[in-house]
């Protein structure tokens, strides 16, 4: 029989809930607590002393020994160090638990030791984590024992941000202050935040662990540096949406009981289009919460995976040839009195909020559309953007039939008279309800779309964090706000003010709108004639970051300090350089000690053959043209090899940073396929049972 889950007394089990604190704490703190998440400020160290023992007693009644400031450096995962909850024993010898407010507000991890972009000297070794109050502590439970996790900021002894969180926080607060201008001209009084939420879709892979621990381009890479394509791949369609396997639908049953009782809600499963591609989807939450439990997806994901003899793979492009993953930000916002400002209602050519609110992000877009692409940016998601499953590398905005028709006619004639309605989908089947349709389609190729009432950011990338991209978001959006709210609030006649400023916005940007096939070479073409940039690669997109543009943007909402963002593209570049060297020593390794070995093996009981054959008398033309073939290869994969060793080699002279990461794309990367070519066309060659690494048929289809 199947265990019957009570999933709604299990959720959130291990999360130090608002509720909780409600039960265990004196009303007066209670209420500073909520206060400040809802307002902010600070606690006062008495009151985070009553918070701190009575988070403390939770997490030791459900097992806890140890606690943790858990933050989210730019390495792009989290970080924690444990202490214990014991202090000196008493005369007796008892030891005594215990948890100070002091403890619960700032800790103090080593910052040298952290990617920083020069923020940081390797001797300079302080640095602080703040508790993040709004975003609730929570219980981590494995073979380390239970652990105290309190979400927290990281920053430097100088007070530059170091880590993810802290900028979105930042820009949280940012576009709260400037869309409440924007609702305050609109009559709402009795808002007092406009809150940005984010649904974040986590694409993964899951492989066989037996079989991935036989790969160390896997292991070390998270992705296959070889691997000729199997007889049958996505072709058939056959595996998206398709009837989940046992063996994945037991992963995935754990994973949601663990992400439940983390708080996650975790509500959509199901099979993704590359074969052994799975999804799993969240509700909407406020986004630093949202950034923290897609930390915890991933985390658990992977953990998950172990427990079930199964590894799971979150990179952008794990296997060629097959849909990468990636991960579609959902992004809205919403005051805290229940107004969505990007639900467009029934009739949005009336709905003036709703047209100032659009034209102000397609302006953001437009204007920034650098930024948003380079907030998407990872070594991994380079191998996805532009291919056929996901977004270019060119923004655009999709808005769907009914709301293009409402700006066109403000562009064209100052006026929207009238918005394309939905009307009824007719099944043609007697038994079937006929069903209220949309008025709008869904376009699957846009990088940014509009998707009924909030917008769907599709380039980020399966393993990245989504603090950068809601980061970027909120920034641009809260900059195009701003001098929206400058220009109304002077005005004398509001209605006109405010009907000139959207039929503006709209003409100056509409060619940031799109509503074609992003995936065709003809949408290409046509970006570039309109002037929109096509930012292909990682490299090339850091350098968006340190624009006098950006510095201007960032520094005016005190999101990043110029010095803060200088850091970030020096770190970008690091982490490029970094990977591709590790993925190309991978790659020289295996050539080296396994799959070369392999053929030559194999060349030799080819050559014996031949012999063989020719001394029996027989035709051996058949196997001296195979051996001839696979001969042949071998030098190929050979001389490649040589090439890619003298480019790694020469990378080690390069002291630029920018230079080395941009050799590394033009020079180690190509010289990289340049070995993969013929290496894959000699598996397809040898003998699988002399070939020395599990196929793509072996890893993809026999999960």
């Amino acid at each position: 029989m199947c265990e019957v889950l009570n999933v709604e007394e299990i959720f959130a089990s291990k999360v130090f809930t608002l509720g909780k604190m409600k039960e265990r704490l004196p009303k007066n703190v209670y209420k500073e607590v909520k206060r400040i998440m809802d307002k902010g400020g600070e606690l006062s160290l008495a009151t985070a002393d009553v918070v701190a023992k009575a988070m403390k007693d939770w997490a030791v009644e459900n097992g806890a020994t140890h606690y943790t400031h858990w933050f989210q450096p730019l390495t792009g995962i989290t970080a924690e160090k444990h202490d214990s909850f014991v202090t000196h024993p008493d005369e007796e010898g008892k030891m005594i638990m215990e948890f100070s407010g002091k403890e619960l507000i700032k800790g103090e991890p080593d910052a040298s030791s952290f990617p920083s972009g020069g923020l940081r000297a390797t001797f300079e070794a302080r640095g602080y984590t703040a508790w993040d109050i709004t975003s609730p502590a929570f219980l981590k439970e494995d073979a380390t024992g239970v652990i105290l996790c309190i979400p927290t900021a990281f920053c430097s002894y100088k007070g530059e941000a170091l880590d993810k969180k802290t900028p979105l926080l930042r820009s949280m607060e940012a576009i709260s202050e400037q869309a409440l201008r924007i609702v305050r001209l609109f009559g709402n009084t009795e808002a007092t935040k406009v809150v940005a939420s984010v649904g974040p879709e986590q694409e993964y892979f899951l492989v066989d662990r037996e079989k991935y621990l036989k790969r160390e381009d896997l292991i070390f890479a998270g992705r296959t540096l070889f691997g000729a394509p199997a007889p049958k791949g996505q072709e058939l369609e056959d595996h998206y949406f398709g009837t989940i396997r046992e063996r994945i639908g037991s992963y995935m049953k754990d994973l949601n009981v663990e992400l439940w009782k983390l708080g996650v809600t975790a509500k959509t499963q199901h099979n993704e289009v590359a074969p052994a591609q799975h999804e799993l989807a969240p509700i909407y939450e406020t986004a630093n919460i949202a950034v923290d439990h897609n930390q915890l997806v991933m985390e658990t994901m992977k953990k998950v995976a172990g427990r079930h003899g199964m590894t799971c793979l979150l990179h952008e492009k794990p296997f060629a040839g097959v849909n990468g993953s990636g991960k579609h930000n959902n992004w809205s916002l919403g005051t805290d009195n229940g107004v969505n400002l990007l639900d467009p209602g029934d009739t949005p050519n009336e709905n003036i909020q709703f047209l100032l609110v659009l034209a102000c992000i397609l302006k953001a877009v437009d204007t920034h559309a650098d930024l948003l692409r380079q907030s998407a940016s990872d070594v991994g998601n380079d191998h996805r953007l532009g291919a056929n499953e996901a977004p270019p590398a060119i923004i655009s905005v999709f808005l769907g039939e009914q709301l293009e028709d409402v700006v066109k006619q403000l562009v064209e004639t100052g006026e929207a008279t009238h918005s394309i309605q939905g009307g009824k989908l007719l099944t043609g089947v007697s038994t079937l309800p006929d069903l209220n349709k949309d008025a709008t389609d869904r376009n699957r190729t846009s990088p940014f779309a509009f998707t009924g009432n909030k917008f769907e950011f599709r380039m980020v990338g399966s393993s990245d964090s989504i603090a950068s991209p809601n980061t970027t978001l909120n920034a641009i959006v809260a900059e195009a706000f701003c001098e929206a709210a400058d220009i109304l609030e002077k005005a004398d006649d509001f209605d006109v003010a405010v009907h000139d400023l959207i039929k503006k916005y709209l003409t100056e940007h509409q060619r940031i709108i799109f509503n074609g096939n992003g995936y065709s070479d003809e949408w290409v073409a046509e970006a570039e004639r309109r002037g929109l940039p096509n930012i292909k690669s990682m490299v090339e997109a850091s350098a968006t970051l340190t624009t006098d543009k950006a510095i201007k943007l960032f520094e005016k909402f005190g999101i990043f300090t110029k010095a803060e963002l200088e850091s970030r593209e020096e770190v970008l570049y690091e982490t490029y350089a970094k990977t591709i060297n590790i993925e190309a020593l991978t790659m020289i390794d295996m050539a080296k000690k396994q799959i070369l070995p392999a053929v030559i093996k194999y060349t030799k009981s080819l050559a014996d053959t031949v012999i063989a054959v020719k001394e029996a008398g027989a035709d051996a033309s058949v196997q001296a043209e195979a051996l001839s073939e696979v001969s042949g290869k071998l030098a190929e994969a050979k001389k490649a090899l040589a090439v890619l060793e003298e480019k790694v080699a020469k990378a080690g002279t390069i002291e630029c940073q920018k230079e080395l990461a941009f050799f590394f794309k033009d020079e180690v990367f190509e010289a990289m396929n340049a070995l993969r070519t013929p290496v894959d066309e000699l598996e397809m060659l040898v003998d699988k049972s002399v070939w020395p690494i599990p196929t793509y048929g072996d890893l993809i289809f026999e999960v």
